[in-house]
């Protein structure tokens, strides 16, 4: 039998005319055992890939949502410092302009434009006209309204330059820096802080009274048991809204202490 049909796996071929080569195939085929029987191949067992449960996958989004939204509720940013509680403090100093009286506002716009077109915005910072809160009595009743305090002045906070001063005083409606000679003189920390105020955490201060009359001066009574008598001002009394008033009676004047709401200009 050769190599090759060993290999092969093929029967070997028997001479029928050599008795050796047939007996030693009948030996081979009794000595020789049995093939086993092929056993089934048992199957691969299949990896089941774990996947994560959807409470853990739920977790998971969910601290992903909530840290989202903190980010977006709460994001870092850097304060912005409180402005200085005194005006005083801010950069630039305080001068006073002088001005037309009742052309304050038109002033204050004039100059807010020309400090935006020669750029200015660097050494001229602020024009306030100075207002305060006062009580008038008008057709019998109290009325808060808003008065300025100055009439025919402006307080501007700038760096004083040549080329800022000309910007100013050059401003349409503008007579003149007040000072001392030609030069202007800044206000003082009181003056400042006396006209502008302090930042306080405290509730806005009573707004002032301001009487439509003076001492010396003639109104009519509208209300009480003298109503329509005339009288003269004696006194005022601010912090208590009274007024003593020289009300002519048979002939004789008699002071009649009455509320501010109780006369008119006569």
């Amino acid at each position: 039998m050769t190599g090759e049909e060993l290999e092969a796996g093929s029967e070997p071929v028997i001479d029928p005319d050599n008795p050796f080569a047939r007996a030693a195939a009948l030996l081979g085929a009794v000595i020789a055992p049995p093939e086993p029987e092929e056993l089934p191949v048992a199957e691969a067992p299949v990896a089941v890939l774990a996947t994560p449960p959807p409470v853990a996958v739920a977790s998971a989004s969910a601290r992903t949502a909530v840290a989202t939204a903190v980010a977006v509720a709460d994001p870092i940013e850097e304060v912005p410092p409180l402005p200085p509680a005194s005006p005083y403090d801010l950069p630039g100093s305080w001068f006073v302009v002088h001005s037309y009286s009742g052309y304050e506002n038109k002033v204050k716009a004039n100059l807010g434009t020309r400090i935006k077109s020669m750029h200015m915005e660097e050494s001229i910072f602020d024009v306030v006209i100075p207002m305060e809160d006062v009580v008038e009595i008008k057709s019998g009743r109290k009325v808060t309204v808003a008065r300025k305090q100055f009439p025919g002045y402006i307080l501007v906070r700038m760096y004083m330059t040549d080329d800022s001063w000309g910007v100013v005083r050059n401003t349409p409606g503008v007579t003149g820096f007040v000072g001392s000679g030609t030069k202007p003189t800044p206000l003082s920390r009181r003056e400042v802080e006396r006209i502008l105020g302090v930042r306080k955490d405290e509730e806005k201060k009573a707004p002032r009274f301001k009487p439509d009359w003076e001492v010396g001066e003639t109104v009519r009574v509208t209300d009480g048991p003298f109503a329509d008598f005339n009288g003269v001002i004696e006194d005022i009394n601010l912090d208590q809204s009274k007024v003593r008033v020289l009300v002519d009676i048979f002939g004789r004047e008699t002071p009649v202490e009455l509320n501010f709401d109780q006369i008119q200009k006569f």
